[in-house]
């Protein structure tokens, strides 16, 4: 069986769908030794794709091939490209997200990845232009496809009930997280991004959805009571970026030096970063499974969420919840994670508990089963 999986996204900076895909591979190759993979990405150098094939562990891997697709226009890339690749070599299955090519040769089968549908739910929260192609393209890939991943069950009852898809052509299959120290000095770290001693945490992609002039406010109160931490925001200014959050700041000017921007983060520096924060905040409107609760817990860091769906199939009882509409509940919250003792200790106990549910590993064998499957 010849499986094409398209792992542009990796080495991009781009957060959650990156590292899902970047997991997920690399576990594939530490179960799998009879599958013909082949991993397509766009032109990259020569050193980029060898450091790509260290980092997935597929450098003594003859079943694993990274193949380059030429660079140029993402539609051309995904419209015809991908379609004459398959083609050309009888590829059974091909996996990607969200968005499938506009032409696939009959044999090849289609599995799409799907994150979460928060542009059909927040359609305010999206440019006109993002909700015009994804309005058309969405149900078309979710039309066209013979299996759909869905990263939690809230994300496939959200597909089932948004886009009418019948239940059994929908697995979940759980994102995880793999995050550890980076072995160098915390001082080292820490002056890289300029962290403050201590700090709330709050990280993504600073979209709409991630609610973060909403933190800013509740931070804003919180300030009065703790006035010895600071907010640092890690994460990358996407096309979508949020201008609230700088009016917000403008607001509260006073502010603007308890409130740190790191940008996109390495990745082997993210379990220092999560480990000495005194909170990690995630106050998002719409989340299809947020990794980043289960990156708290694996660093021993208290976990403060927006009280949405997928916060709670992920975070059970090991995270203290606040109404995403309520700015002082969400202040009162962040109050008892920095000063009450008792609490911190309690959800602490049940987070590295719950963390035990998910791995890379039996997701990837989840993922192997509905490839079989096809």
């Amino acid at each position: 069986m010849k499986i094409a999986i398209d792992i542009r996204n990796i080495g991009k900076g781009r957060t959650g769908d990156e590292v899902v895909f970047f997991e997920l591979v690399k576990n594939l190759a530490q179960i799998d030794i009879d599958i013909d993979y082949r991993l397509l990405i766009d032109k990259r150098e020569n050193d980029v794709i060898e450091k790509i094939k260290k980092q997935l562990g597929i450098l003594n891997k003859n079943n694993f091939t990274i193949v380059q697709l030429g660079s140029g226009n993402k539609f051309v890339w995904n419209g015809w490209r991908v379609a004459r690749y398959c083609m050309e070599e009888k590829i059974d299955i091909y996996h990607t997200q969200y968005i499938i090519p506009f032409f696939m040769p009959v044999h090849t089968k289609i599995v799409t990845h799907i994150h979460d549908v928060s542009f059909h739910v927040h359609k305010e929260l999206i440019s006109k232009k993002d909700a015009f192609f994804l309005n058309k393209l969405i149900p078309r890939a979710l039309n066209k496809s013979d299996k759909i991943i869905a990263v939690s069950q809230f994300t496939k009852d959200e597909i089932i009930k948004y886009y009418n898809v019948a239940p059994e052509k929908i697995s979940v299959v759980y994102n995880a997280v793999n995050i550890k120290k980076s072995g160098q000095d915390y001082d080292v770290i820490q002056k890289k991004y300029n962290l403050p001693e201590k700090y709330i945490l709050a990280l993504g992609t600073m979209q709409p959805r991630k609610n973060i002039p909403f933190l800013i406010e509740a931070f804003a109160q919180l300030v009065k009571d703790v006035d010895d931490v600071d907010l640092v925001l890690v994460g990358g200014q996407s096309h979508n970026f949020d201008s609230n959050i700088e009016q917000i700041i403008d607001k509260y000017s006073k502010l603007k030096e308890k409130i740190i921007f790191t940008g996109y983060v390495d990745e082997e520096d993210k379990f220092d970063i999560f480990a000495k924060a005194q909170v990690f905040a995630f106050p998002s409107l719409y989340e299809g499974f947020g990794v980043p609760i289960l990156e708290a817990f694996e660093t021993n860091t208290v976990v403060v969420a927006s009280d949405i769906p997928s916060h709670r199939e992920i975070g059970a009882n090991g995270v203290l919840y606040f109404d995403v509409c309520n700015v002082d509940q969400c202040t009162r919250v962040l109050y008892d994670a920095l000063v009450n003792d008792s609490i911190r200790e309690g959800v602490l106990i049940v987070a590295q508990m719950q963390k035990e549910k998910f791995s890379w590993h039996t997701s990837a064998i989840k993922l192997q089963l509905v490839y079989k499957s096809l």
